[in-house]
C-alpha cells in the first residue's frame, strides 16, 4: 500500500508541527510544501525533507502526486485556499476556523460535495485520546448530567501590530484563535445552548484581546468560558456533574503529558494519558482512513459539526462588537 501524499500550504510556526508529526506518522508523506515566498518553501522543504517545494500554491495544487493538502493560512485566507484545492481536486484538511464566518463554511462545504472531495476542519482536540475519554465518561451519565462547565485558553502575546494575532486584516484576535477551543468544549460537551452572553476587551483596532462568555442550557445549566491573547491563563477544563467532576488539566486542548482528574464520592483520581509530539498524528491517521473509504467528510468532524462551531462564534461575535471587513 503507497502512503498518502500530503502537502503544506502556508509556512508559519503551527506548520511546523504538523510537517514534525506528519512525516512521524505510518503511511503518510511529506510530499510538497508551498508558500507565497520562494526562500520560505525551500527553506521548510530542506527542514522536513519534504520532496517538493513551490513558490505559488496555484503551482502546488497542479501537481498530480498530492493527494490531500494541510491548509496552515491565517484564518481569512482559509476559504479562498480550500476551493482552490477543491477545485483541483484536492483532498484539504484545513486549520481552524474553518473559515471566517457561517457564509463561508457553507460555501467551502456545498464545494467540496460538488467536488465530491474530502474536506475536513483541523479541530485536532476531537481525536485526542484524552478528550475521546472525557466524551465517552460525560455521554455514559457514569457522573451523572452535567451542572456546569468551566474552560479557559489564554495566552500572553507581546502586542505588535505586524503579528498576526494583532491584525486584524488577518483575522486577529482571540475567539477565533483560542477561544474556538472552550468553546468546542462546550459544544461537543453540552450541545447547543439557548442564550449566549459575552463581552470582551476589544483593542484599538477592533480586535478582541480577550473574551468572557457565558452559555446557557436547559435547566439553568452554564458554562463559563474565557479567551485571551493578553493573558495567560491556566487553560483547564472543568466539568462538575451530578455526582463528581472531571477537571482535564493543562493545556486541556493538547495531549504532551495530559492528566484527568475525576472525583467521585469524595475519592480523586488521576489518569496520565502519554505526550506524542505534538498530537496532530491523530487527525492525520484518521484523514488517511477516510480517503482509503473514499468519504468526503469525517465521520467525526462532520460537515454538521463545522456548521455548528462556526455559528455559535458568528453569535459570540455578535454579542461583542467583533466584525472582520
Amino acid at each position: 500500500m503507497h502512503n498518502t501524499h500530503w502537502a503544506i500550504l502556508g509556512c508559519g510556526h503551527i506548520a511546523h508541527k504538523f510537517a514534525e508529526d506528519l512525516i512521524a506518522t505510518q503511511g503518510a508523506t511529506l510530499y510538497a510544501v508551498g508558500s507565497r515566498s520562494l526562500e520560505k518553501a525551500e527553506n521548510f522543504k530542506q527542514q522536513h525533507q519534504a520532496h517538493k517545494a513551490y513558490a505559488s500554491y496555484e503551482a502546488l495544487v497542479k501537481d498530480p502526486k498530492v493527494a490531500i493538502v494541510y491548509i496552515a493560512t491565517p484564518h481569512v485566507f482559509h476559504k479562498e485556499v480550500t476551493l482552490l484545492c477543491l477545485a483541483h481536486g484536492k483532498a484539504v484538511l484545513c486549520e481552524k476556523p474553518f473559515a471566517m464566518n457561517h457564509k463561508e463554511v457553507k460555501y467551502m462545504i456545498a464545494f467540496a460535495k460538488a467536488k465530491q472531495t474530502f474536506l475536513m476542519e483541523a479541530l485536532w482536540t476531537y481525536f485526542l485520546p484524552h478528550y475521546q475519554y472525557v466524551l465517552q465518561m460525560v455521554h455514559s451519565k457514569e457522573l451523572g448530567a452535567i451542572k456546569s462547565l468551566k474552560a479557559d485558553f489564554g495566552i500572553n502575546v507581546p502586542k505588535d501590530p505586524s503579528h498576526r494575532l494583532y491584525n486584524k486584516n488577518l483575522g486577529g484576535g482571540s475567539l477565533l484563535d483560542v477561544g474556538i477551543y472552550p468553546v468546542f468544549a462546550a459544544m461537543t460537551l453540552l450541545g447547543n445552548p439557548d442564550k449566549i452572553e459575552a463581552k470582551a476587551t476589544l483593542d484599538t483596532n477592533g480586535i478582541d484581546l480577550n473574551c468572557d462568555m457565558e452559555l446557557t442550557y436547559p435547566n439553568q445549566v452554564k458554562a463559563h468560558l474565557f479567551s485571551a491573547i493578553d493573558t495567560k491563563t491556566d487553560t483547564t477544563c472543568l466539568i462538575e456533574l451530578e455526582k463528581g467532576t472531571i477537571c482535564i488539566n493543562s493545556r486541556f486542548h493538547d495531549p504532551a503529558g495530559i492528566s484527568i482528574t475525576i472525583s467521585k464520592n469524595g475519592d480523586t483520581k488521576t489518569i496520565n494519558f502519554p505526550g506524542s509530539v505534538h498530537g496532530y498524528h491523530y487527525e492525520i491517521l484518521h484523514c488517511q482512513e477516510m480517503l482509503a473509504q473514499g468519504k468526503i467528510e469525517s465521520d467525526i468532524m462532520t460537515f454538521e459539526k463545522s456548521i455548528q462551531l462556526i455559528t455559535l462564534l458568528d453569535t459570540i461575535r455578535k454579542e461583542i462588537g467583533l466584525v472582520y471587513e
